[in-house]
């Protein structure tokens, strides 16, 4: 090797842009491009393709500089398109738009043919993006459709049939899931719901806990209790809130006993009310153990969509159900702690009771 190549290639090998190129790294991509003299090609970091001698690549930091510099698009990564993620995204976005258009549930058939994927591929991409099927995706979409049509139809059935359900009878199978009551007690705000609360005090402040029939259906944490109250009173605008007797007493003391000590576990029936995909992250936190963490990544990971690490902060955030679902236990992925609905300081705290057990 001349004296020169030796140069270009050291130059290369020294520039931390290479060892994205040898590992063939995705995240990379967007970032910078490279391209090859010996062929005349431009690439992005992650193309397949043979890898280039050092002393033949240079690196751009756009498609277009590439170009200017005379190098032609590889015609197998395509750095002059979008990145694959963000093409896959942009198009699972349209086929989202659709399914909320359509007047009844695409079959996947149809979107496959829509969005130019073989069905295989179209469910894979899907959920990867969205965290959902494409049948769940709809199932979430319509129950969001029946909750706005019972508050402004004129009849239950008018609501169920104008979100897109088939009939009565498949959409009441599915109410107590999707509303957490009867249709007719959702439509009039709850007003049929009873449910029992009471405000306490634990080592992380006021802890307010409430229970439907169903079961706990939220533990709130606050420094001031009549917020606590205000807050559980805009869930639940038209229920029945009657104060805790000496028997829920009982419970209340039971969730206290367990934020002070939580590896004595919480068996306690909860109401768990959220979306299809809200669900999946609550149940994929409620497995992580006392004393552990997890990232957000690694909670994505675990419900089968690695792409849906901002729809597992949004369901952590959504998370009514203090400790029981412990979102607390989420971190990023540096181990530090992020936001947490009720103060970080407090989700410190109860991770360093944990850790102290």
């Amino acid at each position: 090797m001349s004296s020169e190549k030796a140069r270009r290639a050291a130059a290369t090998q020294d520039d931390p842009r290479w060892a994205a190129v040898v590992a063939r790294d995705p995240a990379a991509d967007g970032s910078f491009v490279y391209s090859v003299r010996s062929t005349g090609v431009y690439c992005r970091p992650s193309c397949p393709s043979r890898r280039a001698r050092p002393d033949n690549v240079e690196f751009h930091a756009t498609p277009a500089a590439a170009q200017s510099a005379g190098f032609r698009p590889c015609q197998r990564c395509r750095p002059d398109l979008a990145p694959l993620a963000e093409r896959q995204a942009a198009r699972v976005a349209e086929l989202c738009r659709y399914i909320e258009q359509a007047e009844s549930a695409p079959t996947l058939d149809e979107l496959a043919a829509r969005g130019g994927m073989s069905v295989w591929h179209l469910h894979r991409v899907f959920k990867a993006v969205t965290g959902l099927t494409p049948r769940a995706y709809a199932a979430a979409h319509r129950a969001q459709r029946v909750r706005r049509e019972l508050l402004n139809s004129a009849t239950v059935s008018e609501a169920i049939y104008g979100a897109g359900y088939g009939s009565n009878g498949r959409f009441y199978e599915e109410s107590a899931q999707v509303l957490g009551m009867t249709p007719g007690a959702y439509r009039a705000g709850g007003a049929d719901a009873e449910i029992r609360f009471a405000i306490g005090q634990c080592a992380l402040g006021a802890i307010l806990v409430a229970q439907s029939a169903r079961g706990v259906c939220a533990i709130l944490l606050g420094d001031d209790p009549e917020a606590l109250a205000r807050d559980l009173q805009d869930r639940f605008p038209a229920a029945h809130l009657i104060g805790g007797d000496a028997a829920f007493e009982q419970v209340v003391a039971r969730v206290v006993g367990f934020v002070e000590a939580p590896r004595i576990g919480l068996d306690l029936p909860l109401d768990v009310r959220g979306t299809a995909f809200q669900q999946r992250v609550w149940q994929a936190l409620r497995e992580i153990p006392p004393g552990s963490t997890a990232s957000y990544g690694e909670i994505a990971e675990r419900i089968g969509a690695p792409a849906a690490v901002r729809a597992v902060a949004g369901a952590c955030a959504a998370n009514a159900l203090a400790v029981a679902i412990p979102c607390h236990r989420v971190v990023r992925s540096d181990g530090s702690l992020s936001g947490y609905r009720w103060g970080v300081e407090r989700k410190r705290a109860l991770l360093d009771r944990e850790a102290a057990e």
